[in-house]
């Protein structure tokens, strides 16, 4: 099943290389690093609606959490009316649970079918799986240099195992045959980023919901705890995979920002136009509430 997804991810990683290989040589490592980075921006680009709908749905959410908390007491002691007038509300106004599912879930699958491609590049060791093969089964070095690699040949294997970033294989890990050019570059990327992760959470804790905000803890990890771990667990992975977290990380919160502002100036338009139509519909000066004017000057007061 997942193979399908890592054909996908492979097809698009494919189609920059050819693209930059043309430009800069099939043995050019340069090619690989950006057909890796363009790979997480197309992905990430095509999963923009859902993030969109996202951030639109937790500032709905923001705007309904008088209503919701007036329901809670409303229904305090009927927590099944409670809970089905809630989804109620949250339905009218366009929030739905799968919304906010969908980015993590697409972001999950993509990591994981990259993390297989990439590493499957090198399977001299008991990696994942081959394609339509049930058990994962170690390479020689001159097998895995002749095996093609889900739509790559053997060529572009051999080209990606010789690929390097500043002198850096890009196949290699800290915990393989570290050098001095495999400690810069790994060292850098793992650094970069678990600080990229550090301020995509500050960021996101900065316009959470104050019920979230009671949980310190969570908000503790996302802010530390997984920055190190990013620092630490580097260490495990190749250099190419580090540059994948630290192009989808770079991408987070530069969209983040941006995101952001678009939805505060909708949420500001909103307010204006609310406020507009409320002062609109406001009995004018001087006319008590459920009169209408005569044309003259006279009043009558409405049939109730």
């Amino acid at each position: 099943m997942l193979d399908v997804v890592y054909y996908s991810v492979s097809a698009v990683l494919w189609l920059w290389h050819t693209a930059f290989a043309a430009l800069l040589g099939s043995t050019s490592g340069l090619a690989w690093v950006l057909a890796v980075v363009f790979l997480v921006a197309t992905l990430r680009a095509a999963m923009y609606p859902l993030f969109l709908r996202q951030v639109r749905n937790q500032a709905v959410a923001r705007r309904l959490r008088p209503e919701i908390e007036a329901l809670r007491k409303r229904y305090s002691d009927d927590k099944q009316r409670q809970a089905v007038e809630i989804q109620k509300l949250n339905r009218e106004n366009g929030i739905g649970v799968a919304a906010g599912c969908l980015p993590m879930l697409g972001q999950g699958l993509v990591f994981l079918a990259l993390f297989h491609v990439l590493r499957s590049f090198d399977r001299t060791a008991t990696l994942g799986h081959l394609p339509f093969q049930a058990t994962p089964t170690p390479l020689t070095p001159e097998q895995n240099a002749q095996t093609p690699n889900y739509i790559f040949g053997a060529a572009d294997v051999q080209s990606f195992l010789n690929a390097k970033l500043f002198g850096a294989p890009l196949s290699a890990t800290l915990t393989g045959r570290p050098s001095v050019a495999i400690a810069a570059v790994a060292g850098t990327l793992m650094l970069v980023a678990a600080i990229a992760t550090h301020f995509t959470a500050r960021a996101a804790i900065a316009r959470q919901d104050p019920a979230a905000a009671q949980l310190p803890m969570l908000n503790t990890m996302t802010l530390w705890v997984f920055p190190a771990g990013a620092l630490i667990g580097g260490a495990l992975l190749p250099v190419v995979i580090l540059l994948y977290f630290v192009s989808n990380n770079a991408w987070t919160l530069v969209q983040q920002h941006f995101v952001h502002r678009r939805i505060d100036a909708e949420v500001g338009a909103a307010a204006v136009a609310s406020a507009a139509a409320r002062q609109h519909s406001a009995p004018k000066p001087g006319v008590k509430p459920g009169t209408t004017r005569r044309p003259g000057g006279k009043s009558r007061r409405g049939r109730g």
